[in-house]
């Protein structure tokens, strides 16, 4: 299970319009957007053109709290870990963290599972970072 956290200069409202977009965590270290086209029960396919096709399906959406998505296999949704997203307030902003777990269902050997995590984790850091920057520098009502 992954665990990271940034605190972010903006209201819970603003984090939100970012965090319970399907696509704004598939990126390379800048928030873009995507072509995203509905499949079906809440799966989403996010076409990023230097990554490919991702599916990600929305769990659930609790706004401006809480959003939960599960970034599915290409083949198989049993082989997916699911990521959850939580804003809590704090003086002068809100704290932004995400959790992903479900990393055991896939399929991956010890070794290659290591390296899968280590990699997730340091690009959760590039996503929290790129979150703060974009929701920190767009406009107000943008």
């Amino acid at each position: 299970m992954i665990e990271r956290q940034i605190d972010i200069d903006a209201s819970a409202e603003r984090v939100w319009g970012l965090v319970s977009r399907p696509d704004w965590f598939i990126n390379d270290g800048r928030v873009v957007d995507h072509r995203i086209e509905e499949a079906d029960d809440g799966v989403h396919l996010v076409h990023d053109p230097n990554h490919g096709v991702f599916r990600i399906r929305t769990d659930k959406l609790e706004p401006p709290y809480h959003a939960v998505f599960s970034w599915l296999g290409r083949e198989d949704e049993e082989q997916s870990t699911q990521v959850e997203f939580w804003i809590e307030e704090r003086s002068g902003g809100v704290t932004l963290k995400v959790v992903e777990s479900g990393f055991e269902k896939l399929g991956l050997a010890e070794l290659e599972l290591r390296r899968h995590v280590a990699e997730r984790t340091e690009g959760w850091e590039a996503e929290l970072a790129a979150a703060k920057d974009f929701v920190e520098t767009r406009a107000e009502g943008e």
